[in-house]
């Protein structure tokens, strides 16, 4: 992980020291953080908005949240949907007025209620039309908890998105980020849109690099319990850790196999910081994955598990390179920048974000790896920690917005950026959870 803004320095020691940042004793504090907090800012359109229609759910009063508002704040925030005023508040039986919804521009309508059962959990039922066809696209139920309501609701908007997308949604999906308050760093988890946060893990000094596994259950991370940097294993449900990396010298940089079952990791138990592969449970010897002169580090697994990219100093600048996880010789990925850090696959294949410095500012680039060619996604000039959502249609990132840490999510065309900041808090390291199971 390069350090924070600092241009980038020569010696291979100092590019260690900017790799493999300490942090010191934390402590295990549940803890949530007040939703007033986080202030998220939409800007830009997609390159075509799907017109729809949102009415206002049904409701006996019972709720404590507004479904509807939650199903069209996240539409909205897609970039992919132009919100119409429904004027109405309609069932998911009503009859529809597809004459007066179509002379207003909406292409699709969005009915609904919410109705809390005798055991107190709440339904929530929606269906969505077709206006210029006047016909149904379907609809469902949704069972939710009342502390799960705002979860249904990111659930309606997932299947919304689906069904007039074609591709899956990710209003339901979670993401991880560190914050700063005072001397207190978090590791929180949070909804996507940066609401219902809850914070795992509480420490005294900075926390780095944490990787959703791929089911969604457990982070890996970084952190410094015996005054050296270790890679934990913690299960959310049961806020239990494992330390599966805590060998002599530095580990650092954990990230999930697709499979879940092992984590590549930077280790400098031989020397210099080197790839190694591990299993995710902490059991079992390392396996060397790489073998330079330089300094490999921040490795990533290719959704097809077979390739692994990581970022070495080894041919005299950080480099972002791929190698199979069988071994073999790695090939260098980037050349458009003499310095390129942290890369990040998309779901497909298909694409490599990445840190790269251009005329001494640090910005996001999107690389197709078909053809090679790259694009900047970010203008910020204070970048870094990309991580793409599981649909690949976003990528966030670490910034600074008004001298506080920040995190961006912008569509991968770079139509439509979402930033997230805080009034109490910088935000940093963010990584995208995997869709719900």
């Amino acid at each position: 992980m390069p350090a924070r803004y600092n241009p980038p320095m020569t010696s291979r020691r100092n590019f260690l020291v900017r790799l493999l940042l300490p942090i010191v004793a934390a402590a295990l504090v549940p803890c949530a953080i007040a939703r007033a907090q986080v202030r998220v800012d939409v800007s830009g359109v997609g390159a075509a908005q799907y017109p729809i229609a949102v009415a206002g759910f049904v409701s006996d009063g019972s709720a404590t949240i507004d479904v509807a508002d939650l199903v069209r704040a996240d539409l909205a925030r897609s970039g992919a949907f132009r919100l119409i005023d429904a004027q109405a508040t309609l069932s998911e039986t009503a009859t529809l007025d597809f004459a007066g919804l179509r002379a207003r521009g909406a292409d699709a309508a969005l009915t609904g209620s919410v109705a809390r059962l005798a055991d107190g959990r709440f339904d929530v039922r929606f269906r969505l039309n077709d206006v210029v066809r006047q016909a149904s696209l379907g609809g469902e139920s949704v069972l939710a908890a009342p502390n799960d309501l705002r979860y249904a609701a990111h659930r309606v908007a997932d299947w919304v998105f689906e069904k007039l997308t074609g591709e899956k949604g990710i209003f339901s999906t979670r993401i991880a980020f560190v914050t700063k308050q005072g001397a207190r760093h978090r590791l929180n988890v949070a909804d996507w849109d940066g609401e219902n946060v809850l914070t795992p893990l509480d420490s005294a000094e900075p926390i780095i690099s944490p990787s959703w596994s791929p089911d969604g259950t457990r982070l890996a991370y970084v952190s410094f319990e015996s005054r050296k940097p270790v890679v934990y294993v913690h299960t959310l449900a049961s806020g239990r850790r494992t330390a599966v990396a805590n060998f002599r010298g530095s580990n650092s940089a954990p990230a999930w196999s697709p499979d879940g079952t092992t984590l590549a990791v930077a280790l400098t138990r031989d020397g210099l910081s080197q790839v190694y592969l591990i299993n995710s449970d902490g059991t079992g010897t390392p396996r060397r994955l790489t073998t330079s002169a330089g300094i490999d580090t921040e490795p990533v697994f290719a959704p097809d598990g077979r390739n692994l990219y990581f970022t070495s100093d080894r041919g005299g600048s950080p480099q972002i390179y791929r190698m199979s996880v069988s071994g073999g010789d790695p090939v260098r990925m980037t050349f458009s920048s003499p310095y390129n850090v942290s890369p990040r696959v998309s779901p497909d294949g298909r694409t490599l974000a990445f840190v790269t410095r251009r005329d001494g500012r640090f910005l996001i680039a999107a690389r197709n790896l078909a053809d090679g060619t790259e694009q900047l996604i970010s203008d910020g000039g204070r970048e870094e920690s990309p991580s793409f959502s599981p649909n690949g249609r976003w990528i966030m990132y670490a910034t600074q917005f008004n001298g506080r840490d920040s995190l961006m999510a912008v569509s991968v065309d770079g139509r439509v950026k979402q930033r997230l900041t805080s009034a109490l808090n910088d935000i940093r390291e963010p990584t995208w959870g995997p869709f719900p199971k």
